[in-house]
């Protein structure tokens, strides 16, 4: 387990860490298009639809750090009263629930990506980019933190029980 562990905490450090630079690279996409557009007078019609693109990817592939850093949202209205054994209890529940919303997830993104794959299924605009890399992105991405999720599950089961894996 402690393997396990410990290759999905690597796995969502490299993939989030490739995320964090994509916002570079969205950057320079919509400068690119501010240059081309105001300074040389010619518009690029796929800079604003690939900027969107890489910030949804972005969105994608920080979900398992996100995760594995405890870097999202709660409410604390009494989280933080508890004590370590009952926060792990609590985040074992929450994260109970958050595979079931993921699995939810990730059927619903299975089941558009197939679609895509066998449409050919391309985005109504002048640059008609094809759909199917950005889904498998988010499936893949969506495999990825419910592999971190599950880790999180056996270090709270195990914290739960006193005795912490890390």
């Amino acid at each position: 387990m402690r393997a396990y562990v410990r290759a999905m905490d690597k796995l969502a450090d490299w993939v989030g860490i490739v995320a964090m630079y994509l916002i570079f690279l969205m950057i320079a996409i919509l400068l690119l298009d501010a240059v081309t557009r105001n300074v040389i007078d010619i518009p690029l019609h796929w800079c604003i639809e690939a900027a969107q693109f890489t910030l949804a990817a972005y969105y994608f592939m920080g979900g398992a750090m996100t995760l594995k850093d405890n870097d999202h949202v709660r409410m604390d209205l009494f989280y933080d009263r508890l004590s370590d054994t009952g926060k792990a209890k609590m985040d074992l529940i929450t994260m109970i629930c958050l595979l079931f919303y993921l699995g939810v997830l990730l059927f619903g993104s299975v089941s558009s990506l197939t679609y895509a794959i066998e449409t050919g299924e391309r985005r109504f605009s002048m640059w008609n980019p094809s759909m199917i890399p950005i889904k498998a992105l988010m499936t893949a991405c969506i495999v990825l933190m419910v592999g971190q999720t599950f880790a999180l599950i056996i270090k709270y089961w195990h914290a739960a029980k006193g005795e912490p894996l890390v």
